[in-house]
């Protein structure tokens, strides 16, 4: 089963120090990473940064729309370049009720503040084990602010992480 979660980290690096450990689980068949992206804001920062784990030609284009329209409607901006910027601004107004629950922009968009990160995860064939001793030996302890899962499956992932 295909997950989408948000993480959310005290430290505007910790994001993309995550993923390059998630691509060398996924290296080791320990994860299947689908698409990432991630969202850095410095203390000293105006707004985050954002930054899409693929970004290739033909599939970069619609993964960069899809991680656009949603960084645009989190943030009220268009975070990923001039390219799809006037297209997301546009679709995000007609959009706002279709598919991606207000709930979860709110929620992001609250806890997302200058001096921490985010990294939204698209992921499945996960094995707990390893990528939870994975996590802890990078020292970070991130929070699971949104995901597609059950409420059992959630718990079960929080307390995977935390312990």
């Amino acid at each position: 089963m295909t997950t989408l979660t948000v993480w959310k980290f005290d430290d505007p690096a910790a994001a993309d120090t995550t993923v390059a450990t998630l691509e060398n689980l996924a290296k080791q068949e320990l994860i299947t990473v689908h698409d990432a992206a991630t969202v850095s804001w410095p203390t000293d920062a105006k707004k985050p940064k954002t930054r899409q784990l693929r970004n290739l030609t033909g599939t970069g284009a619609m993964g960069g729309m899809l991680w656009g329209m949603l960084f645009g409607l989190i943030f009220f901006v268009p975070l990923l370049g001039a390219a799809i910027g006037a297209a997301t601004g546009a679709l995000a107004g007609r959009l706002t009720d279709v598919g991606i629950d207000d709930d979860f922009i709110k929620s992001v968009r609250e806890r997302i503040t200058p001096g921490t990160s985010a990294l939204f995860l698209m992921s499945s064939d996960a094995v707990p084990d390893k990528i939870r001793a994975a996590i802890n030996d990078l020292g970070l302890r991130p929070e699971l602010i949104q995901s597609n899962l059950s409420t059992d499956q959630e718990t079960a992932l929080r307390e995977m992480i935390s312990s």
